[in-house]
């Protein structure tokens, strides 16, 4: 991801207007940001289970178009959307009011890959390798970090922006030496694509790298003028989410009921191994440290990521989570 540049005057430009349904539902819509996957399965889980219905909400999904979901809520065309971490702090050094209000997993769940005839188990076999990625700012910052730690030379890493080509196909037509992947879904696909590869996980490379991908967001205006229907989304989804942990499997077929293009066997694997990355405490899920934030916004800032320091309590809220569990 490049830096976006976020328009605090589309932000001031929210207009609240939840509709109604015919049943007398609130509609609301979340836009995702990026096509169904496992990440999203928790949504689907709770539409179809009836927990939103019990919330007094009918739940209209969004998926990914030329605008972005941050976009999306300041224009007051979503009231939520599925973002990251580091989308949130990049638009709030921009005057965006955005607000973190649940991470859908407690740890990174993304991490360097590579083929493991390439030799590489470590960033301190980066150099002089070609690295296949977006293009993006954060990606160079992330590899300067890690490659930091053993004195590594960052700028003999040979950066290619492969677009939209998967980890797996990108391996077998020798794109690049080592990716970022996101192991629930890239990594389950390329093992069942029969790829033999090494992973190294963000979340063991540095502090700053285990943050909080994906989170829901909404807009700080919608969380102070209808706090009660933040609460009650957020409450069914955290149910529809422990279930997908609980039983991942039923809850994998909810997911390739709304999306049945979608590959069955990478859908059941990928559920599988995100439930071991998730919390089945309905009191603990979605909850947010703020040491994590404090991290990265300062990992963000020196690294040249954004341009001004964000102050990054303001950044997220644990206020509307089930467990009621205000921010520090």
């Amino acid at each position: 991801m490049h830096r976006r540049t976020w328009s605090a005057a589309a932000a001031a430009a929210v207009a609240l207007a939840v509709s109604m349904s015919a049943t007398g539902a609130a509609v609301v819509r979340i836009a995702l940001d990026w096509t169904p996957n496992t990440n999203h399965t928790g949504i689907f889980v709770a539409q179809d289970a009836g927990y939103f219905a019990e919330e007094g909400l009918e739940v209209v999904v969004m998926e990914p178009g030329p605008t972005v979901g941050l976009q999306l809520v300041a224009a007051g065309r979503a009231e939520f959307a599925v973002s990251m971490q580091e989308e949130v702090t990049m638009a709030r050094s921009q005057g965006f009011p955005a607000v973190s209000i649940a991470a859908l997993y407690p740890h990174n769940t993304s991490g360097f890959a590579a083929a493991r005839d390439r030799g590489i188990e470590s960033p301190a076999d980066f150099a002089g390798r070609r690295y296949g990625g977006w293009g993006s700012d954060l990606e160079d910052v992330m590899i300067r970090t890690v490659m930091a730690a053993s004195d590594g030379d960052a700028d003999s890493v040979q950066q290619i922006n492969m677009g939209t080509l998967d980890f797996a196909t990108a391996v077998r037509r020798n794109v690049a030496d080592f990716f970022w992947i996101f192991y629930g879904w890239q990594g389950i696909h390329a093992q069942l694509e029969g790829i033999d590869f090494v992973y190294i996980p963000l979340a063991d490379l540095a502090p700053e790298l285990d943050y909080y991908t994906p989170v829901i967001v909404t807009s700080e205006r919608l969380a102070a003028e209808d706090p009660s229907l933040v609460s009650r989304f957020l409450r069914a989804l955290a149910r529809g989410c422990v279930d997908a942990a609980a039983r991942p499997d039923e809850a994998a077929e909810a997911l390739l009921r709304h999306a049945p293009e979608l590959d069955r066997a990478l859908v059941i694997a990928s559920q599988r191994w995100l439930a071991g990355q998730s919390v089945l405490d309905i009191g603990v899920w979605g909850r947010q440290d703020p040491a994590v934030w404090r991290r990265f916004a300062q990992w963000a800032l020196e690294g040249g990521l954004i341009d001004q320091a964000i102050d990054p309590v303001a950044a997220f809220t644990n206020a509307f989570l089930p467990s009621g569990a205000a921010s520090p």
